[in-house]
């Protein structure tokens, strides 16, 4: 897949454990966004964090019932994440969505080829 020098990251916040029906619902953008053909994603795991309810999410030491913020990186062109978007209207506890242009030095073992 090419991907252009100019693109966009997505990211969309939200918690470890959160989810869609049964299943995680970082699994399922994940599994969306690969069923969409983007160009990839990544889930990152906080350490700490908080949101709009301001209820902080930390590691704590002996506790297995951690809820730590994650964040689901995508990126590719603007269009193709903008509809990617409009497929995960049904989900609900996504919290924050962001847009930020990147210009992507290299994508897989190939340098981005200039658009022309």
């Amino acid at each position: 897949m090419q991907i252009p020098s100019q693109a966009v990251l997505l990211r969309i916040y939200t918690d470890e454990n959160a989810l869609s029906g049964a299943e995680s619902l970082i699994s399922v953008i994940v599994k969306r966004a690969r069923a969409a053909r983007l160009a990839g994603a990544t889930v990152l795991r906080g350490r700490m964090g908080f949101g709009e309810s301001a209820r902080l999410h930390e590691v704590r030491p002996f506790d297995l019932s951690d809820n730590l913020p994650v964040v689901v990186e995508i990126v590719d062109e603007e269009f193709r994440l903008r509809s990617f978007l409009a497929t995960l209207a049904d989900l609900t506890d996504i919290g924050l969505v962001t847009f930020e242009k990147v210009e992507v030095l290299r994508y897989g073992g190939h340098r981005a080829e200039p658009r022309t």
